[in-house]
């Protein structure tokens, strides 16, 4: 018999259509006490990392500044303007340091982001 937590299972939520997404700019979704930030970036790719900021506790990497590091794309928090990739969630001013990564996928043109 093989059990399935909830932990362990994989749970797409649908967050907004991708036409919502305005590119450079992210969006805030709540999804129980997990909060996702999702952004689409001018080359059409969308990211989704955590929406709490590491440095200040403050839930507001959605409003961060969009942009790239070599060509890798990232968001700056607009507390202390640290910088984070969007690829992977790890803090490019402060190694130690990263945001929860979620994983996104596009289905009959909605936004999902997975939730583990």
């Amino acid at each position: 018999m093989t059990v399935t937590s909830e932990r362990t299972a994989l749970c797409w939520k649908s967050v907004c259509s991708v036409g919502a997404l305005q590119p450079e700019r992210g969006v805030a979704a709540l999804f129980g006490d997990i909060q996702v930030a999702v952004f689409r970036t001018h080359a059409g790719t969308v990211h989704a990392v955590g929406n709490v900021d590491p440095f200040s506790g403050a839930a507001v990497m959605s409003r961060g500044i969009v942009g790239d590091r070599g060509g890798e794309p990232t968001v700056a928090s607009p507390v202390f303007k640290q910088v984070f990739s969007l690829v992977d969630g790890r803090c490019l001013d402060d190694p130690a340091v990263s945001l929860p990564r979620f994983p996104v996928r596009i289905v009959d043109s909605r936004v999902e982001v997975r939730l583990a």
